[in-house]
């Protein structure tokens, strides 16, 4: 069973960076695709973005395109979202899932339990 663990969230001011880290257990991250979504309280969690497997295809959403990159290791089992420039609007839960590609949350069999950013001065 597959279990995914995020970590790297916290308080950062507006501009500021922050990297997120998605780690993995239980199973090789190999042959897994990787989405990152984020949820604001009150509303439905948004696609941030994704990369293949083999690490070769990315794709993000219009609102972080420019300012988010996600990368991985393979060899660590780990995914990373890279997130520069960051706008009090990227305040949310990040999540990590495994298994879709695109933006539907349906696609994605596995979930971490989230970690919190905040952007704020």
């Amino acid at each position: 069973q597959l279990e995914l663990v995020e970590s790297g969230g916290g308080l950062v001011q507006p501009g500021g960076s922050l990297r997120l880290s998605c780690a993995a257990s239980g199973s090789s991250l190999d042959y897994y695709n990787i989405g990152w979504f984020r949820q604001i309280p009150g509303k439905e969690r948004e696609f941030v973005g994704s990369i293949s497997a083999d690490g070769i295809w990315t794709s993000y959403a219009d609102s972080v395109k420019g300012r988010f990159t996600i990368s991985r290791d393979n060899a660590k089992n780990t995914v990373y979202l890279q997130m520069n420039s960051l706008k009090r609007e990227d305040t949310a839960v990040y999540y990590c899932a495994a298994g879709g590609l695109g933006p539907s949350e349906k696609e994605y069999q596995y979930w971490g339990q989230g970690t919190q950013v905040t952007v704020s001065s």
